[in-house]
């Protein structure tokens, strides 16, 4: 087990170590990395319902009778089409196209927005935007006072149903609501890490160790278990959703990443805005695409790529997907080296081993 004095903890981590979690260092955070085992509790999310301790996420919210412009000067999506309730995903940027990071942004009202940031990236991403605040807006570095729990899987709803007056299936994909839950005041959302459906649930951290035993009860019978940091990853990648430090960093922009999709170059000026408008003018050399191995062998996240014996790209992540029950993977290549079809050898312990770009996301939850 692992222990360190200088991680920081979650209001959770007793808990963890309780019910026998094998607990690693995450973005200085000691955090689960499995309990019952990757392979299960991936399983359970996909087939019932997980429960995921992600209080390590930062929170930053945003105030003030221009709160607006500063989150859409530091963001690349377009926040003046999001209703109060509602949330969209969208990038923090440097002025070179880059990432700062990737977040969630949420509406709460005309003057306050509430920001879910990656945990290594919270003090950060508050600094940036600290230095970009030339208007009329507070900007508070708000983790301390959250906790989030995640309840992910097609059997969530009915889980956390049982301990909420709020209507859940109101709650559309990619919006949120203010209520309680267990008794406690409680922002319930509905956007999710794992191609499931499910809520994130952010709480007071002295309520979260009462609601996670709650939520458990509730939904033992559904079959409910803990899933750590190994099964949100491997769902994640599943769904093709991207991990700041592995598809996205400092060095890859959105365009590269295959997210054009969050930058809305019609709303007016945004940070590393002329950065992207020149890279979209010139084309950009390298994209993000999708891989299944042929040959026997696991391409590992930073593993080489050549194309017919010469370097080509790198792999961002990789690895088993349990619901498909193949290796795959996300890489960089060249973008007329991309498409679907492409043969491409991953360098596994040096050696060649066959694989092909395939479309994405690999896994798409049925309707």
């Amino acid at each position: 087990m692992l222990e360190s004095s200088a991680l920081k903890v979650t209001p959770l981590n007793s808990l963890h170590r309780q019910m026998g979690a094998k607990m690693v260092d995450f973005g200085g955070w000691g955090m689960p990395v499995q309990y019952s085992g990757i392979l299960d509790e991936h399983q359970t999310v996909r087939e019932r319902v997980g429960l995921f301790d992600v209080s390590h996420m930062g929170e930053i919210e945003i105030r003030g009778p221009e709160a607006l412009d500063l989150v859409n000067f530091v963001s690349t999506n377009n926040a003046a089409k999001l209703k109060i309730g509602q949330a969209h995903y969208a990038g923090l940027l440097y002025a070179h196209g880059g990432f700062v990071d990737d977040i969630l942004v949420h509406k709460v009202a005309d003057d306050h927005y509430f920001l879910c940031v990656n945990a290594g990236n919270q003090d950060k991403d508050f600094e940036h935007i600290v230095e970009s605040n030339t208007f009329t807006a507070t900007v508070e570095n708000a983790g301390p006072r959250y906790a989030q729990i995640a309840v992910q899987g097609p059997r969530g709803l009915e889980t956390l149903k049982k301990l909420t007056a709020t209507d859940l299936a109101a709650i559309k994909y990619y919006h949120f609501a203010d209520g309680e839950v267990s008794g406690t005041t409680a922002r319930i959302a509905r956007t999710g890490y794992t191609g499931e459906d499910g809520f994130e649930i952010y709480v007071s951290p002295d309520e979260a160790p009462r609601l996670w035993h709650e939520l458990m009860e509730a939904g033992k019978e559904f079959g409910i278990k803990p899933a750590g940091l190994g099964a949100r990853n491997t769902l994640r990648m599943e769904a093709s959703m991207a991990l700041y430090g592995h598809e996205i960093d400092a060095t890859i922009s959105p365009l590269e990443a295959g997210l054009n999709w969050i930058v809305k170059f019609d709303k007016g000026d945004f940070q590393g805005r002329a950065a992207l408008e020149s890279q979209r003018a010139a084309g950009i050399t390298r994209t993000l695409a999708g891989f299944e191995m042929q040959g026997r062998g696991i391409g590992r996240d930073g593993y080489e790529i050549q194309i017919d014996g010469h370097k080509a790209g790198w792999v961002t992540s990789g690895g088993p997907a349990p619901t498909l029950g193949k290796n795959i993977g996300l890489c960089y290549l060249p973008v007329d080296k991309s498409a679907v079809g492409q043969v491409i050898q991953v360098m596994v312990r040096n050696q060649p081993v066959d694989a092909v770009v395939v479309p994405t996301p690999f896994y798409k939850r049925a309707k």
